[in-house]
C-alpha cells in the first residue's frame, strides 16, 4: 500500500529478469532432489555409469582399435559428456514450467524465463560433473591433455544449445498430449544412445553409414570435439554450421509453438473440461 515508487528502467528490469531466471535454475536444481549435493551425486554417478558401460562394452566388442589414438577413457568421456548435457538439457527445458502451470500466475514469469532457468541449471550441473569426472581422473589414473579446451567447451555448449531446441518442441508438445512427449523424448534419448556416435568416428564410416547419422546434430558435435581434444584426429565429414543451423531452426520453431500453445491452451482445456 505505502509502496515507493521505483522508476523502471531497461537496466533495472534486465537485472530483475536475470534474478528471476537464477531462483528458476536454482528451483529446477532442487526439484529432481531435496539435497543439491545428493542431486549431483546422482548425476556424477549417472555420468561414471555411462562411461564405464561404454568402456567395457568397447573392449568386449573390440571396438578400442577404431578409436582415435590416445587415452581411450577421455575419447569415451568425450562422447558421454556431450551426450549428457545434451539429454539433460533436453529433460529439463520439456518438464518445465509451461503455459497452464501454477507459476505463470504470477506476473514476473514468463515461459522464457522458465525455459532458460531450467536450461541453465542443468548446465550448472554438467559442468560441475564434468569438472568433477576430470579432476578425479586427472589426479588418481593419470594426466589429461586437451589439445584445444576452448573450442571443445565450446561443442559443448552448443550440444547443450540443440538440447534445449529439441526440448523446446517436446514442451509446446506437452500440454497437449502429455503422453507423446514423454514417449517421444524417451524414444529420442534411447535413439541417440547409438546415433550420436558417441563408440565410433566419422572418419571411419563409410559414406552409406554416415547416411544414418548425419541427420543428428550431437554426432557433428561429438566428432567436432575428438577433433579438438585429440592433437591426431582432424574430423573430415562432420561441420559445426550443421548442428548451429539445426540449433537455431529448433529453436526458431519451438518458440512459436510455444507462443500458439500460450494462445490457445487455456482455451481448449476449457473447452475440453
Amino acid at each position: 500500500m505505502f509502496r515507493p515508487d521505483i522508476k523502471r528502467t531497461k537496466v533495472r528490469s534486465a537485472f530483475g529478469m536475470f534474478e528471476l531466471i537464477y531462483h528458476v535454475a536454482v528451483r529446477s536444481i532442487r526439484k529432481s532432489s531435496g539435497n543439491a549435493l545428493l542431486g549431483l551425486a546422482l548425476n556424477i554417478f549417472q555420468t561414471v555409469l555411462l562411461i564405464v558401460v561404454f568402456y567395457f562394452m568397447m573392449t568386449i566388442l573390440g571396438m578400442r582399435g577404431s578409436a582415435v589414438r590416445g587415452d581411450f577413457v577421455l575419447y569415451i568421456m568425450t562422447g558421454v559428456f556431450l551426450y549428457m548435457t545434451h539429454s539433460k538439457a533436453m529433460g529439463a527445458v520439456m518438464s518445465a514450467e509451461g503455459p497452464t502451470s501454477a507459476m505463470m500466475k504470477h506476473a514476473p514469469m514468463n515461459s522464457l524465463v522458465s525455459i532458460l532457468g531450467s536450461a541453465l541449471g542443468a548446465l550448472y550441473l554438467q559442468m560441475l560433473s564434468l569438472i568433477l569426472v576430470l579432476f578425479i581422473y586427472h589426479t588418481i589414473w593419470g594426466p589429461i591433455t586437451i589439445y584445444r579446451p576452448v573450442p571443445a567447451l565450446a561443442m559443448l555448449l552448443l550440444s547443450w544449445a540443440a538440447g534445449i531446441g529439441v526440448g523446446m518442441i517436446f514442451m509446446a508438445i506437452r500440454p497437449w498430449s502429455p503422453e507423446f512427449a514423454q514417449i517421444g523424448s524417451s524414444i529420442y534419448s534411447r535413439v541417440n544412445m547409438i546415433a550420436s556416435g558417441k563408440m565410433f568416428l566419422a572418419n571411419t564410416l563409410t559414406a552409406k553409414l554416415r547416411g544414418f547419422f548425419d541427420w543428428n546434430p550431437l554426432f557433428h558435435t561429438i566428432d567436432q570435439t575428438r577433433g579438438f581434444t585429440f592433437i591426431n584426429y582432424n574430423p573430415h565429414y562432420s561441420s559445426i554450421t550443421y548442428p548451429v543451423l539445426v540449433t537455431l531452426t529448433l529453436i526458431m520453431i519451438g518458440l512459436m509453438a510455444e507462443f500458439y500453445t500460450r494462445q490457445y491452451a487455456s482455451v481448449s482445456w476449457s473447452a475440453g473440461k
